[in-house]
């Protein structure tokens, strides 16, 4: 693959390497966004297949990027509407641990904090090691040493939202299985740039932002739950999660039913004539990309620079404890990070700051010549 800039509305001498803050739109998505917000201004035109096709469409390409039933997709407005919509329909015991990682972000760990109070159990959080000889490894092995038969609840990350780590999925899970323990997994920071495969890691819920790495717009997402939550309480009671409601002349023959697999959850007001194509444009881009190109493209962007920096005395985590696509470079004591901050901002690179990590994330609109610079800006400042 090569360098996608000219699909992003980016200019040459600006160097986004922050797309785990927020991606840039693709202009596809911009004009799918621009057209649906203008459907709005004839009414008359909006038909009834016009609230359910749209949203069954982007739900139906989700899922292949996930490797799901589409009736066990739902939408939702936030990350925090998706993991209280879960937790509400988690059975958890009374002396029971929720395990979380440290500085988890905060929508997939407030939630967990209430459930805790309310149901006399209690959150167990697992930070980082304070070594980083083999710190994605030995956090990894904290975590399943954590699990027993007191564990109700494992929320993780597939990608931690600060430093990139990866956690293993696969092996959590299997833990979690043997005990017993629900698996709850906040995907927004890796779904749609990083390999997911429902199949594979079968977790009780998948919840995902589709702001970052899905490329889509703010205040829309996607959230998949197993099969055996299809009889749960959604949050909410809206119109148009009962079965039938695509009959509008029949709205008010209240019925008791829900629409099929995990639709009894979606967000009232689902219908986003706006959003939903935006979203939709976004996935289908990464869908022609695919998240393995994406994986080896960022790769083949930053792999020279990253062994620069580990030569002159940067930390970065091991290849196999983290994506390509998202990790943290921890600065030698030495640097001034206002300065570096001033001299970042004066090459226009966009980077995160998150305590002593500088946070990179780039995507398939950067180049090697952007991360390159990012690596000589900080090579300098670590030297002056």
């Amino acid at each position: 693959m090569e360098s996608q800039k000219s699909l992003f509305d980016l200019p040459d001498d600006v160097h986004y390497l922050n797309c785990s803050y927020m991606s840039p739109s693709l202009k596809r998505v911009v004009d799918a966004g621009i057209q649906a917000v203008k459907k709005k201004s004839r009414p008359y035109e909006i038909k009834v297949n016009d609230f359910f096709e749209p949203g069954e469409n982007l739900r139906s390409l989700y899922a292949g990027l996930i490797n799901c039933d589409p009736l066990q997709v739902f939408l939702i407005p936030s990350v925090s509407y998706g993991i209280s919509s879960i937790a509400n329909n988690l059975d958890i015991p009374e002396n029971s641990k929720l395990i979380i990682t440290g500085e988890q972000f905060p929508s997939n760990a407030y939630t967990w904090f209430t459930v805790a109070e309310s149901s006399g159990s209690e959150v167990q959080m697992i930070g980082p090691p304070t070594s980083i000889d083999g710190r994605g490894r030995n956090w990894n092995q904290e975590i399943l040493e954590a699990i027993d038969e007191r564990t109700s609840v494992v929320a993780i990350p597939q990608c931690h939202w600060a430093d990139g780590t990866l956690f293993d999925l696969m092996a959590i899970r299997e833990k979690t299985t043997a005990f017993g323990a629900a698996m709850v997994i906040d995907g927004t920071q890796s779904v749609g740039a990083y390999p997911f495969d429902i199949q594979e890691i079968k977790p009780d819920a998948l919840i995902c932002g589709g702001y970052k790495w899905l490329l889509g717009p703010y205040s829309l997402g996607l959230a998949y739950f197993d099969s055996k939550y299809n009889q749960g309480v959604p949050l909410e009671e809206n119109w148009i999660n009962r079965k039938g409601s695509e009959n509008f002349s029949g709205l008010v023959d209240y019925r008791e039913e829900y629409q099929p697999g995990a639709l009894r959850y979606e967000v009232g007001e689902h219908s986003n004539f706006a959003l939903i194509p935006m979203l939709h444009t976004s996935i289908e881009q990464i869908l022609a990309w695919s998240t393995v190109e994406i994986q080896a493209y960022c790769k083949s962007i930053t792999h020279e620079g990253i062994a620069k920096l580990r030569m002159n005395g940067f930390w970065i985590e091991d290849e196999a404890s983290r994506g390509s696509h998202l990790f943290g470079i921890q600065l030698p004591p030495e640097v001034d990070f206002n300065l570096l901050r001033r001299r970042l901002e004066e090459n226009k690179i966009f980077v995160s700051i998150r305590g002593t990590f500088v946070r990179v994330s780039p995507h398939v609109y950067n180049s090697k010549a952007s991360f390159d610079l990012l690596v000589d800006t900080l090579i300098h400042e670590a030297s002056n």
